[in-house]
């Protein structure tokens, strides 16, 4: 394993322990999801996107993301404090009254790193992709990074959205699927069955690729091969293959972590699979 690698999944632990931390903490929030999604997360904010310190809300000559399946903020936010963007101690306030970190992600109290309110399924595409126009009427080639959740594709808008990108040549967009196969009620399959998504979004006129979202190695490379292919007259899709809670054993292989909070007993036994390396909040 390289030095950089290992790097990265030492930050990805850290912030595997923000996530069960803060849900514990509330007694509410969506961990499941957010371990899933760690690796991506910490690959993107610490290694691929071309980032300006500090935080403007334009993002105009540096690379941006918008987090569509707003449920998993806790590993937006810890990723962010992580990152840099706003000190780790505040992920104390998670679901709190008057927190900046809000269940949801919001705009209104002017949190670093967050551009737009979401968790409202189905709309983070559609703003990516008029950031994207935004972009290149600005001559700006930096790129826009966005994430969906798979339960998500059940919504019309996500289509509508596909279907406008590909004819307008929308080339400077990557757009991610967490592709776990579940969603609050269940497996996608028996909710509502996602069908072939690659010969989906294929038939859109998508540039599509895969990778294992849980291996940092291959989320590297298959974000190099995405940025790669940008800038050709297709907007670029990855299908990421996760495990919902991966990182903790008893969250992993069910829905059932979607959207609840562990106790103490669990809070523990999370933790001691799970190495603190940057120190907790």
């Amino acid at each position: 394993m390289s030095e950089d690698i290992k790097k990265l999944e030492d930050i990805a632990s850290q912030v595997r322990r923000d996530i069960v931390r803060m849900v514990h903490a509330c007694q509410s929030g969506h961990p499941g999801g957010s371990l899933g999604c760690t690796e991506f997360f910490v690959a993107l904010y610490f290694s691929v996107m071309e980032r300006k310190p500090g935080f403007d809300m334009d993002g105009i000559g540096e690379d941006i993301f918008f987090l569509s399946n707003g449920h998993i903020s806790p590993v937006f936010y810890s990723t962010l404090a992580r990152a840099g963007y706003f000190d780790a101690s505040e992920l104390n306030t998670f679901r709190k009254i008057n927190s900046r970190l809000q269940g949801h992600p919001t705009t209104h109290e002017g949190l670093p790193g967050v551009r737009i309110a979401s968790g409202s399924l189905g709309q983070g595409l559609s703003v990516s992709i008029g950031a994207a126009r935004a972009k290149k009427l600005n001559n700006d080639p930096h790129l826009v990074y966005t994430l969906m959740g798979d339960g998500e594709q059940q919504e019309g808008q996500i289509w509508e959205a596909a279907m406008y990108a590909p004819h307008n040549k929308i080339d400077n967009l990557i757009a991610t699927i967490d592709y776990n196969g579940q969603q609050i009620d269940g497996a996608t399959e028996d909710v509502l069955s996602l069908g072939n998504l690659r010969a989906k979004w294929e038939a859109f006129g998508w540039d599509v690729l895969e990778m294992n979202g849980n291996d940092m190695a291959e989320v590297l490379d298959v974000l190099a091969a995405a940025k790669s292919r940008t800038g050709k007259g297709k907007p670029v899709l990855i299908l990421m293959k996760t495990e919902m809670g991966n990182g903790v054993d008893f969250m992993m292989g069910s829905h059932k972590w979607h959207g609840v909070a562990p106790n103490d007993e669990q809070l523990a036994v999370a933790l001691s699979q799970l190495e603190e390396t940057l120190g907790d909040y």
